[in-house]
């Protein structure tokens, strides 16, 4: 067994692995924009929380101060961290799931992305309530153009959550 240990290690340093990095691409054909829609919908949710707190006052109390600061932060790393979702989801379903005969038959698509992308990036860096909504509607328009490569019917409906935004989802 040492022996064997001692050849690999001088391989191993001979010829040295290539670091690999890879995104699992099995073709397992299970896409669904719906996470993409749940994290936009969260980003606005945060962006609504985050309008409604007080801004500390001289005469707050200090604990009154400290919670705003712990709400704030919360708030915005989580806005941010599904913004960040939100885009991740897109590029796998832009990168994994379109074809060439999908871009044909929808050439908007890219620009849709593109425009996700931008106020996924935009909605992490302010608080503005209207980047927040103008990512989720094009996550609406991908989601649309989605199901329609599937060959299944959508409809918009209003989601039950705190938002009170529409989102599409297939029709059953």
């Amino acid at each position: 067994m040492l022996v064997l240990k001692s050849v690999f290690q001088i391989l191993d340093k001979i010829f040295p692995a290539k670091i690999v990095y890879a995104h699992c691409d099995i073709p397992c054909g299970i896409y669904d924009p719906h996470l993409a829609q749940l994290s936009a919908h969260t980003v606005i949710r945060m962006d609504m929380l985050i309008s409604q707190l007080k801004v500390p006052s001289e005469s707050m109390k200090p604990e009154d101060k400290n919670d705003y600061h712990h709400k704030m932060a919360r708030y915005t790393d989580v806005k941010e961290k599904h913004a960040e979702l939100c885009k991740h989801e897109i590029r796998i379903i832009w990168g994994d799931y379109f074809k060439p005969d999908h871009l044909q038959k929808f050439p908007e698509l890219h620009d849709i992305v593109w425009k996700i992308m931008k106020a996924g990036s935009k909605s992490k860096q302010d608080t503005d309530i209207k980047s927040a909504e103008e990512l989720l509607e094009n996550v609406n328009k991908f989601a649309e153009i989605f199901w329609k490569t599937k060959g299944i019917e959508t409809s918009h409906v209003k989601a039950p959550y705190p938002t009170e935004h529409d989102t599409v989802v297939p029709k059953a």
